[in-house]
């Protein structure tokens, strides 16, 4: 490794055992499926906000926002930051996801609309998984790769081997409880270059002398200008209910309460992180001029070279390590849920014992990761998979919004907008339209056939409304009440 001292690698393996040994004690609570999948929903705020934070932070996009800052300015940010107007709706959603009492986000499609679009979900949602994971794994192998020498594709197996073995063995728990250790690395990874950078190229007043004033804007003349900006923004709001694993994140909580605190408040925080990539980039800007690093995806493990001292650098890869473990295991035990809990059991062994699924979707928990590793290996770019992520995501929210607020969305309606969205999205990049336009046509596509489909066609049972519209109106700790009035709660 010609990038980093023994200290450095002292540093790295003492994190690695220090977080593994942590991880495998604490997974000795992991009994059943509830626990494995949704860590018994026994999480206090703290371990919420933790694990908000964590499954939502990642060094791919430290890395991504960075390199965009890097080339266009501080507009880069919004690679990230077009989730801040959604960050107050997470007030709202949660006591929503937690009184639904499911297990996956495919529990919502199959509830409240049918088997059928349950079962696309579940399809859709692993696939959202392996994306996730590749993006991460890509980003930590290149930046990693950067700094140390070794060979991309051997750290891609490496930073692969490590999640698999804390998610197949702990599930949520051992990730979650981890998550509140691996946050104080994230916060590390977001600021600790910014006071090395400023003093090497001179402080702030260097900073604005030696860029134009344009890079210090929050919009960019190409790539993230308003009309983009505003569509990225809004496709985040609309996409943000249908993300798979957020039926964990904001329904693992002991109480609703926990689950708002957790939610909101370690989003919060990860906007503020998001302001230290951006700034890193600026600085990067100045100390690598004259497009001195030409693939801007690099730039951050040049940051971290450059500027760190011994022991610094094997904390900051440490760092990158702790969101790909923190990140990747999350995911990885929430697509086995899916997998476990809405295909397999449904349609393959519906009357088996709990330990038999327990154990499927520990194996399935490592089987999602080939898929990952493919993606890793042959991933162009993480900011594409990004923006790819985002807009896939939306046509799915679409019915997810309106079958939460309008009791007449029926599955028609429902299968109509995604695949209506979908097609309008492809075609309008077929035509020739920029982003913003693929957009904004594809959504006002999605909800227009939402809504008319389902007005002019049936509605869905009685009994499924009353079922779901009920657990929605039952706060948590008050399910006798469901009880008196003969409903089953479906996934408690």
């Amino acid at each position: 490794m010609t990038g980093i001292s023994r200290f450095d690698l002292a540093v790295i393996l003492i994190y690695l055992a220090g977080i593994t040994a942590f991880g495998l004690y604490v997974s000795r609570r992991v009994k059943d499926t509830e626990g494995f999948f949704m860590g018994n929903r026994r999480f206090g705020k703290a371990l919420m906000i933790a694990q908000a934070l964590t499954t939502g932070t990642r060094a791919d996009y430290a890395i991504g926002v960075a390199g965009a800052s890097y080339e266009i300015g501080m507009a880069g940010i919004w690679y990230q930051w077009m989730y801040i107007f959604s960050t107050p709706f997470f007030w709202l959603l949660s006591p929503i996801f937690r009184r639904m009492r499911y297990t996956t986000t495919a529990d919502f499609f199959e509830e409240r609309f049918s088997k059928g679009l349950g079962v696309g979900y579940s399809l859709f949602a692993l696939y959202l998984f392996m994306l996730w994971q590749g993006t991460i794994i890509k980003g930590a192998a290149l930046t990693i790769a950067g700094i140390t020498g070794v060979s991309e594709t051997l750290i891609i197996w490496g930073v692969t081997a490590l999640f698999v073995l804390f998610g197949v063995a702990g599930g949520l728990v051992a990730t979650v409880h981890t998550d509140f250790i691996q946050g104080i690395f994230i916060l590390l990874l977001s600021f600790l270059l910014i006071p090395f950078g400023l003093q090497k190229i001179g402080g702030f007043a260097a900073l604005h002398a030696n860029l134009q004033p344009e890079m210090f804007s929050l919009l960019a003349s190409k790539e993230l200008s308003l009309f983009p900006v505003t569509m990225l923004v809004i496709s985040g709001l609309v996409g943000i209910v249908a993300q798979p694993h957020h039926m964990a994140v904001a329904g693992s909580g002991k109480t609703e309460m926990n689950c708002r605190v957790g939610w909101c408040y370690g989003n919060f925080i990860k906007r503020l992180c998001t302001i230290g990539w951006a700034l890193t980039g600026l600085i990067a800007a100045v100390l690598f001029a004259n497009g001195a690093i030409t693939k801007r995806e690099l730039v951050f493990g040049a940051m971290i070279k450059e500027l760190l001292p011994s022991g610094l650098i094997g904390l900051m890869i440490a760092a990158i390590l702790a969101t790909v473990i923190a990140s990747c295991a999350a995911f990885m035990v929430s697509g086995s849920a899916l997998f476990t809990r809405n295909l397999y059991k449904k349609f393959w062994r519906p009357d088996a014992q709990d330990a038999h699924y327990l154990l499927v979707g520990r194996i399935v928990s490592a089987g999602l990761t080939v898929g990952s590793l493919l993606m890793a290996l042959y991933m162009k770019s993480v900011i594409d998979a990004t923006v790819h992520f985002v807009t896939i995501v939306a046509f799915v929210g679409i019915p997810m919004w309106v079958g939460i607020i309008w009791p007449r969305a029926n599955r028609y309606g429902a299968w109509a907008s995604i695949l209506g969205s979908s097609a309008m999205f492809f075609a309008a990049r077929q035509i020739g339209w920029g982003q913003g336009g693929q957009l904004l046509s594809s959504l006002l596509v999605g909800f227009a056939l939402c809504l008319l489909v389902s007005l002019f066609t049936q509605p869905e049972s009685a009994d499924r409304l009353q079922r779901f519209f009920a657990l929605l109106h039952t706060p948590v700790g008050e399910e006798e009440n469901l009880t008196r009035a003969g409903l089953k709660i479906t996934l408690d």
